[in-house]
């Protein structure tokens, strides 16, 4: 087997059901060494709950589970609810997280192993953007940073993961438009790499609610992930794999194409133009942005691990 990596994840588990899918492919992952978890937007200690879940049935209860970051920073729609927290809540589970814990531990975490760390962020950025400030050195003592933010694909393309009451004709995505001001804050941060991956590249990675039951019901930890499922699928009959593609390139990079240059997100309070992410290639740029992806690949490599 090759290297171990460690990882620490930042997630908004709860609301899109692609946070929980993505943790249980982190956890059965043999080459992912999942160092912490930190939860951000709404009712933190919710979300830890539910991957306190997710670990519990992989039998890793030993992973530190962190709250962080409940409200936006300045401006923009938040995210209160967690409405997965339903498929847990009657099952055994902590609620009295200590709050803001993420924000001392993860530079503590990364501080401890200068070099070492991959920070894999697939929520809202208020945790990132928060420590980056805090700790200006923190970007530089990252392996790297993968984020599954921005939308870079052409004016008028499908915005599917933006719910239609806040779709705009121009593209966003909502773990930049919940929070613009964290977003812009963390791109202006220049980790050693830094790699985007956004809404566009992860739209072909869909599955239907049928073969997702039945992939999921027999494999632990995705039968705890089916049960958050069931509440996503009252609404909703697929599940786009946006997050676990950001989590899956971490091993596999070979799944997607890249594309170096520069991401800006303008800090607009106009609730229409907020949230924008303008990306210009450039060969010496500091982020990678995917732009194509290999769909066989990654479902190849998503379930290789569940065995």
């Amino acid at each position: 087997m090759s290297e171990r990596i460690p990882i620490l994840l930042d997630t908004d588990i709860g609301s899109d059901i692609d946070d929980a899918v993505a943790l249980a492919y982190l956890l059965r992952q043999p080459r992912c060494e999942l160092v912490g978890i930190t939860t951000v937007s709404g009712i933190v200690a919710q979300r830890a709950a539910c991957a306190q879940a997710i670990c519990a049935r992989a039998d890793r209860a030993d992973i530190p589970i962190h709250t962080g970051i409940s409200d936006v920073l300045l401006l923009g729609k938040g995210q209160p609810n967690v409405p997965q927290y339903a498929a847990i809540k009657d099952n055994p589970h902590r609620l009295d997280w200590p709050k803001n814990s993420a924000i001392p531990f993860l530079p503590e975490t990364i501080r401890s192993r200068p070099g070492e760390i991959t920070l894999l962020s697939i929520g809202p950025l208020a945790n990132i953007a928060t420590l980056f400030a805090l700790d200006p050195e923190i970007p530089s003592l990252l392996k790297g940073f993968v984020s599954m933010a921005g939308a870079f694909f052409p004016k008028g393309s499908p915005t599917a993961h933006t719910p239609p009451e806040v779709r705009p004709s121009d593209n966003r995505e909502w773990n930049i438009f919940v929070d613009p001001i964290a977003a812009a804050m963390t791109y202006r941060a220049r980790p050693p790499f830094h790699l985007s991956v956004g809404l566009d590249v992860t739209l072909p990675c869909t599955m239907p609610a049928a073969p997702v039951r039945e992939k999921f019901a027999s494999r632990p930890p995705l039968d705890v992930v089916l049960s958050l499922a069931e509440v996503w699928f009252s609404h909703v009959k697929q599940i786009v794999f946006h997050d676990p593609l950001a989590a899956t390139l971490i091993f596999n990079p070979a799944i997607c194409g890249t594309t170096a240059g520069t991401i800006e997100i303008p800090l607009d309070p106009n609730p229409e133009t907020c949230g924008k992410t303008l990306f210009t290639p450039s060969p010496d740029g500091p982020h990678q942005v995917c732009t194509t992806v290999n769909t066989q690949a990654f479902f190849d490599e998503y379930f290789s691990v569940f065995k």
